[in-house]
């Protein structure tokens, strides 16, 4: 499934946002541009709609920024994409010019229901999760003989 461009932005902001909370660093508008390779005016409409959703807080001002609120930081993935992605059809059957098929075409429940396995895998997932730092690979040494074995580990 192919998510627009605004839904990419509004995760990777909340994304920034998360990780910025982890550092203790104030974020912006201007830094999450930066960060999410965008212009700050389609950062700043993600913004809005993440505001509108409760997601973030927007302080404005010389000390102001941008923060998560508790339930951004506790929403699941997949509920904020329904949200940022809208009620929209992974394939259009119908509008001005309809799809001769429609009356008699499986394809757009098959569709559905695998766009609504996809929403709940992201349901997995927090803002959170996704702001995690990676876990690090601890180096175990080299790999050593069994005694009772010529096969090493």
């Amino acid at each position: 499934m192919q998510l627009t461009r605004f839904t990419d932005l509004g995760l990777r902001t909340m994304m920034l946002l998360a990780a910025g909370e982890v550092d203790g660093q104030r974020v912006t508008t201007r830094t999450i541009a930066a960060g999410a390779n965008a212009s700050e005016h389609h950062i700043a409409k993600a913004v809005a709609r993440l505001a509108e959703l409760g997601m973030v807080h927007a302080r404005r001002g010389r000390v102001g920024g941008l923060t998560l609120t508790d339930a951004g930081r506790d929403a699941s993935v997949g509920w904020l994409v329904r949200r940022l992605e809208g009620d929209r059809e992974v394939i259009e059957c119908g509008g001005e010019d309809p799809c001769p098929l429609l009356a008699a075409c499986r394809l757009r429940k098959a569709m559905s229901d695998a766009k609504e396995a996809f929403y709940r895998e992201l349901d997995r997932y927090t803002i959170t999760d996704l702001a995690a730092p990676a876990l690090p690979l601890v180096f175990l040494g080299a790999p050593v003989k069994n005694p009772t074995d010529e096969r090493t580990l």
